[in-house]
């Protein structure tokens, strides 16, 4: 045994996963850097890039490794869209420091309503999610203080900001949500936390005879999908600076994620970033088709579905074996 132990040792990243990192550490360098010489078109762009990003990985974080199929992740886009209603343009803060307060915000929300989405199971839970995420889009277009059902301009929150600081702290904002998020995730993974999480989605039952507390461990995946989630609310609607029930609770949030996750791969840290490409350029180079855009997207998600269950990501991992981030462990012979 001794002799075996010696010949092989326990690894978890290679040559490709430390040249990602990186590549990473430069990529986020160059972000930083694209406001100083980048239009702004293509600075929106990479904004909403990351994002959509920063929410499809939480949306995969919850659903690919924690095996909660939630359809409500919009409570939480809305609820950090309402944050900025309240604190900023009701109450006067700055509306960037609004962001970390919109998530801290859905966290307390997300720990309410687990009282009552954490009773059901499976399918339930599904449709559980997805009426909270209504009943709060009920309220909200009830308040007329927050500008009933048909909302409210905030442009108001941004005045005294200069344009491009407007524009640069918004993309620096998404850089720290989007690669956040992905480092987030490898981390979770690569911890005992991780290894448990996976454990419950595979089988609750055997989680709970190893001593794994599963209520605590799907709790704590939801709130940090819902803290995240809602900062990411905050940040849309800074961009977009009109905050209404209707956009903020759309269900046509999660059904993006769920897109961009099945598109890209579910389970995996590598696919919501493919699925996220495949979105936006799917979207750019289709919309001026009208509702047949959204034809062609339902389409292609079934035809991934039935062909590459595993995403496209899956395609090229089974292919090529690569991995882009050391998560998973191998069993490598000591040279």
């Amino acid at each position: 045994m001794e002799s075996l132990l010696n010949k092989y040792e326990i690894t978890r990243g290679n040559k490709l996963t430390k040249g990602f990192s990186i590549f990473t550490v430069f990529f986020i360098i160059f972000l930083i850097s694209t406001p100083w010489w980048l239009g702004r078109a293509d600075i929106r762009k990479i904004t909403e890039f990351l994002y959509i990003l920063s929410i499809a990985q939480m949306w995969n974080l919850l659903a690919g490794y924690g095996g909660l199929l939630s359809v409500g992740q919009q409570l939480f886009v809305g609820i950090g869209a309402y944050c900025l209603v309240i604190f900023a343009y009701k109450l006067g803060m700055d509306p960037f420091m609004v962001i970390p307060l919109a998530g801290l915000v859905s966290l307390m929300v997300a720990f309410l309503v687990s009282k009552v989405a954490f009773r059901l199971k499976g399918a339930y839970f599904a449709v559980g999610t997805w009426v909270l995420a209504e009943t709060f889009r009920l309220l909200f277009s009830n308040v007329s203080w927050l500008g009933g059902g048909s909302g409210l301009s905030i442009t108001n929150t941004m005045r005294g900001i200069p344009t491009w600081w407007r524009e640069s702290l918004t993309l620096w904002i998404a850089v720290i949500l989007g690669i956040g998020s992905v480092l987030l995730v490898t981390y979770i993974l690569r911890s005992k936390y991780g290894t448990a999480l996976t454990a419950v989605r595979d089988s609750e039952v055997a989680s709970e005879s190893l001593g794994i507390n599963v209520y605590k461990v799907k709790l704590r995946v939801y709130l940090i999908a819902a803290f995240v989630t809602g900062m990411a609310g905050a940040l849309i609607f800074i961009t977009k600076l009109r905050v209404s029930p209707e956009a903020a609770f759309s269900i046509e949030w999660t059904a993006m994620m769920f897109f961009i996750v099945v598109i890209g791969g579910i389970g995996t840290i590598e696919g919501p970033i493919i699925g996220t490409l495949v979105y936006i350029t799917m979207r750019e180079t289709m919309s001026g088709l009208g509702t047949w855009y959204l034809v062609i997207l339902g389409v292609f998600t079934i035809i991934i579905m039935i062909k590459a269950p595993k995403g496209l990501w899956g395609l090229i991992k089974e292919r090529f074996n690569i991995h882009l981030f050391a998560v998973k462990r191998h069993v490598k012979k000591k040279e």
